[in-house]
């Protein structure tokens, strides 16, 4: 056998190895996290360590006690739910809105400063979250904007723009620009042609790029901590899973309940929009 044969079936082996090791790293602490959630707390005293769980002791009451309301005695996952689904989908779409031309600027137009501007905004992730904190939380509070989800929403928007700037960015460029001539010799505006052209040939970027805005905003909590603590009426997925977290007298089964019921939208929202992520709407638009 010769060397290169060799060495190609090798590389194949253990490109399977490192998919499968990877694989097992990932999913193993998820399964046990689900099959944690529907287990009682009985059978896992008796048995912490157990990978199975029978079909007589499988539970879904730790579900029912995440998603019930306060009033009835759960811990009202149902509304914070809809107060994250509120708060990240505003953040998508504030975020999209002002990045989207914020980045096609960027990327098309010439004007003094261009590029100190897209440095500038990648610069404020050299500041830590904890830094900005305090001066947000007091300019949103002289703005009565305290408490609110809209206010969190603006607060997500202020740290999202720029990275989300960055991405489109990477991608308007890859963009020919013989596509926007060819409209602009159609009659096409300017307006017309990142409209009608270039917004659906950057499709997957723009998707790709609302995706990491919902996964941010959907799990963050310093700043959602700092404004809706003193209402929870107001909290989003992850200040009560700390909620459950903290709690002594919350079982751990719930605890795992909690855990699933904040990763599983995520999830599936990732595999519904997977074919746009990975579809290639611009190959072809070059045409010579």
């Amino acid at each position: 056998m010769s060397r290169a044969r060799f060495e190609e079936r090798l590389f194949g082996v253990l490109r399977w190895v490192v998919i499968a090791v990877l694989a097992l790293i990932t999913l193993v602490p998820f399964f046990y996290m689900l099959l944690l959630s529907v287990k009682p707390v009985d059978a896992l005293l008796l048995d912490p360590g157990s990978l199975w769980v029978s079909g007589r002791d499988l539970t879904l009451d730790t579900y029912r006690a995440v998603l019930k309301p306060t009033s009835e005695g759960g811990q009202g996952f149902l509304r914070m739910l809809a107060n994250s689904a509120l708060v990240s989908l505003g953040t998508v779409a504030l975020t999209l809105l002002a990045a989207v031309p914020g980045a096609y600027a960027v990327t098309r137009l010439r004007f003094f400063g261009r590029r100190q501007v897209s440095a500038l905004f990648l610069a404020v992730y050299l500041f830590p979250a904890t830094l900005l904190a305090v001066p947000l939380f007091v300019m949103f509070a002289k703005a009565g904007l305290q408490g609110s989800l809209t206010g969190l929403a603006l607060v997500y928007v202020a740290q999202t723009v720029p990275v989300s700037l960055y991405m489109l960015k990477s991608y308007f460029t890859t963009i020919p620009r013989s596509v926007e001539e060819a409209a602009a010799l159609d009659g096409c505006s300017r307006l017309q042609t990142v409209r009608k052209v270039v917004l659906p040939l950057a499709l997957p970027s723009v998707m790709a790029t609302g995706l990491y805005v919902f996964m941010i905003a959907w799990n963050e909590f310093l700043f959602a901590l700092l404004f809706l603590a003193a209402d929870p009426d107001r909290w989003t997925v992850s200040l009560g899973l700390q909620q459950l977290a903290g709690g002594v007298e919350v079982p751990k089964t719930v605890l795992m309940a909690g855990s699933v019921v904040l990763t599983v939208p995520v999830v599936l929202l990732f595999f519904a929009a997977e074919r746009l992520l990975t579809e290639g709407l611009t190959s072809g638009a070059d045409k010579s």
